[in-house]
């Protein structure tokens, strides 16, 4: 019985299978329950979240909407609408040029120009047939887009398995927006899993600008955040240093818990490296562990076999605990200079072998530690710490307004140095102190009782500078200390220009230690020790109570340290300036030595400001000035401006020769390290063009010497889709081979890196920028509170 108008809204009578109703407006009055806005729309189409499930009953009581120009209804089993037909059931929409109902089976077959839409994908194809109860669905030659991810490709029939799971055949795969074609996956089946948000290729060949590049016979890659075991996406970059380079990452998703991630890396100039990252998350903390292994060394045969390990572990447990490791090790001393590595950085130096664990109460802490080195330099042999066991005991307000802490540690020290001697040392260390303050004020005197004894082990005498020392198997020393630190809070209340207000905080503090002779002792003279080393005399280590870390030399003081601090506010009292600046006065004429004259009386002066011009340009600068001697020892500056599309610094480092001379713990008598001192000047900036371009650059310069110490420039391009970066570094790293300072020959080292990625599956995929960098970065010294 067919009937047909211009704008026919069709009202089908009876109901479908079970007696899911079909609404629709004729022209007359539909219940209030079963309401429907025309033309048809609804909210649940296309949303990301999943629904609850529904029980069978409740599936198929949900209404059929239906909008068309024209139907065809035969014996209640078949409906044929035709025109601008547009149904919706639940989460699924369907629009096509004509549309078959069966209603016994409930399933509508959608022809011509067919758009569909479910809660996770919206797709046009030639044909779509569906269970509207089920949601099975099949499509024909279909454009599809995934709702919830950046993913959208071509099929020649997709079949959809309930809500969430896709199986496509012939297929492409991308995660590039519409009408960029920069990369893509084909394979003869794609699996898409949206609970899981990962999807498997068979038969899969990558192409970038529909050119083929690689064929894999099964990957799988995530399209969200959700973990799975699988192959990730390689990324391949080219460079001076390791020639063609291509990555595959291969993802296991071991247990909640933990996860590893093994890379095979093909450098055509070296080998194959194996690389593999294990992460774990336990009761006792979180924790990573890093391998790398290069079997033969294509460019370095004569150094073998050449890995790298760490170990990086944080965690606390039932509160009280804590636990920390921090071990490196590699294979040999130039592995950073030659590899590139996230094992750690040659510009450290050395890597850290650590490891302790804590107990910790309100009163109390107990740790036990064991440390080593491994040195990335020829002919040093730092000592271990094997182990040491500290104590430490606090005691606010014990008695009255007195505050008493309590320090102590025994500590283990060898080392494979013959000519050193190796040392048991227990430091025992009470401290009482009365802190007071008002509102303008405050005023802290302390007294410290520093006890230490030795036993010292060494079959000779060890050499000094001076020849043999006189070392004592076992020696005890105890030194006492009187400290007084006070400072005072001032506010002008004139606005300094007028605009910002000022603060005043002068700072004074007594010290007083006794000389007590300490030669027995390994660095008992303040050359060395087990763990000791002289600290800089900034400002503010003009208020420190010990010259060097560590106990094995107490030097001796009966001085005053003073000084002041300055700080300007604006009118919301964000800071906006400082500038401090102190000295040591030494009662005993301990300062500054002269080969002519008396020791001097005081210290060199030292200074450091901080500067914030509307927040946008930023200095900080600090120098040492000695003078009893007329000399500027040390001086750093750096200016930044900071626009919203990046930055530009500029920088200079300055450290006098005498200097080095008289606190580096080597001697430089023969030139061999620096001629004239530090003279350092640098310049680094990065610019964004846009959202897609990052321009980069840093140069660094020897202003005395007169030649380059590094060099980057770098540009990197990022899509959605993909990224690109090109990066060229030339940084020094050696001397000619028994060149000495005074005829210099500098050797760099050249590297181009280029590096071409894809993005968007996954959040580790992209490439932000090519590898090469430089051991001189940026940094960002600005000090001022808020």
């Amino acid at each position: 019985m067919p009937f047909t108008s211009r704008s026919l809204l069709v009202s089908f009578a009876g109901c479908l299978l079970y007696g899911a109703p079909v609404i629709a407006d004729d022209g007359n009055p539909v219940s209030p329950e079963n309401s429907a806005i025309f033309p048809l729309k609804t909210d649940a189409v296309n949303s990301c979240k999943v629904p609850d499930k529904m029980s069978k009953e409740e599936e198929e009581q949900q209404p059929v909407l239906i909008q068309a120009d024209s139907v065809e209804a035969s014996n209640n089993s078949k409906a044929v609408y035709k025109g601008n037909v547009h149904i919706i059931k639940g989460r699924q929409e369907i629009k096509a040029d004509s549309i078959t109902l069966h209603q016994q089976e409930n399933i509508a077959i959608a022809e011509g120009n067919v758009d569909y839409s479910s809660m996770d994908m919206r797709s046009t194809s030639d044909k779509v047939t569906t269970d509207l109860t089920t949601e099975d669905t099949t499509m024909v030659n279909t454009a599809y887009n995934m709702s919830c991810q950046p993913i959208r490709g071509t099929a020649s029939r997709v079949l959809k398995t309930g809500q969430e799971i896709y199986q496509l055949e012939d297929a492409s795969f991308t995660t590039c927006p519409a009408d960029d074609n920069s990369w893509r996956f084909k394979a003869s089946d794609i699996e898409l899993d949206q609970s899981d948000e990962w999807a498997t290729f068979y038969n899969a060949r990558f192409e970038v600008l529909d050119v083929p590049i690689f064929y894999l016979p099964y990957i799988t890659v995530p399209v969200g955040d959700q973990r799975k075991t699988g192959v990730l996406i390689p990324s391949a970059s080219l460079d001076s240093k390791n020639g063609f380079e291509l990555s595959v990452p291969i993802y296991w998703n071991i247990a909640p818990n933990y996860d590893a991630t093994t890379t095979i890396n093909y450098m055509e100039k070296r080998g194959t490296q194996l690389e593999s990252e294990f992460r774990y998350l336990t009761e006792l903390g979180v924790g990573t562990v890093d391998l790398e292994f290069l079997g033969s060394d294509e460019k370095f045969q004569e150094k073998g076999a050449r890995w790298g390990a760490s170990w990086v572990h944080s965690g606390i447990f039932r509160k009280h605990w804590k636990f920390e490791i921090d071990y490196s090790q590699v294979s040999d001393i130039d592995y950073f200079q030659d590899l590139n590595s996230s094992i750690g950085t040659r510009d450290e130096g050395q890597l850290s072998q650590s490891g302790e664990v804590s107990y910790r109460s309100q009163d109390w802490d107990m740790t036990m530690r064991v440390r080593d080195f491994q040195v990335l330099v020829e002919n040093q042999t730092p000592y271990r710490l094997m182990p040491q066991v500290e104590f430490n005991y606090y005691a606010p307000q014990f008695y009255s307004a007195f505050d008493f802490n309590f320090h102590s540690h025994v500590s283990k020290f060898a080392t494979d140095d013959e000519t050193k001697p190796s040392a048991t040392r227990v430091h025992l260390e009470p401290k009482l102190s009365l802190p007071l303050s008002g509102t303008w004020w405050s005023l802290t005197p302390e007294t410290s009782l520093l006890y230490t004894y030795y036993s010292q082990e060494f079959d000779k005498q060890p050499e000094g500078a001076d020849g043999p020392l006189d070392l004592a198997h076992e020696v005890s020393r105890t030194i006492p200390e009187v400290r007084i630190n006070g400072a005072i809070y001032l506010d002008s209340t004139h606005r300094f220009l007028g605009e910002y207000l000022q603060t005043l905080e002068p700072k004074i503090q007594y010290l007083y230690v006794p000389e007590v002779d300490q030669s027995e002792i390994y660095g008992g003279t303040g050359d060395g020790g087990y763990d000791s080393s002289k600290l800089q005399l900034d400002y503010y280590g003009l208020f420190r109570d010990r010259q060097y870390s560590g106990v094995d030399y107490i030097s001796s003081a009966n001085q005053f340290s003073i000084g002041a601090t300055s700080r300007f506010y604006d009118d919301t009292y964000k800071e906006r300036m400082n500038i401090s600046f102190g000295q040591i006065l030494y009662m005993d004429g301990s300062g500054t030595q002269s080969d002519t004259d008396d020791d001097k009386n005081s210290s060199a002066w030292a200074m450091e400001s901080d500067f914030n011009y509307d927040d946008y340009l930023f200095y900080h600068g600090g120098i040492q000035y000695d003078s009893n001697l007329s000399e500027l020892q040390i001086a750093n500056s750096t200016l930044e401006y900071r626009h919203s599309a990046g930055y530009v610094q500029a920088n200079y480092r300055y450290v006098s020769k005498n200097y080095i001379d008289e606190n580096v713990p080597y001697s430089n008598s023969d030139n061999t390290t620096t001629r004239y001192g530090i003279y350092q000047a640098g310049i680094l900036t990065q610019y964004n063009i846009g959202n897609n371009w990052r321009l980069r650059a840093q140069y660094f310069y020897d202003t005395k010497e007169e030649f380059m110490l590094e060099a980057l420039a770098g540009v990197t391009y990022l899509s959605d889709c993909w990224s690109f970066g090109l990066t060229y570094s030339d940084q020094l790293i050696s001397w000619d081979s028994g060149s000495t300072l005074s005829t210099y020959k500098p050797e760099y080292e050249s590297n181009l890196m280029l590096s071409i990625a894809i993005r968007g599956l996954g959040s580790n995929t992209g490439i932000t920028s090519g590898s090469a960098t430089n051991a001189l970065g940026y940094g960002r010294p600005f000090y001022l509170n808020n």
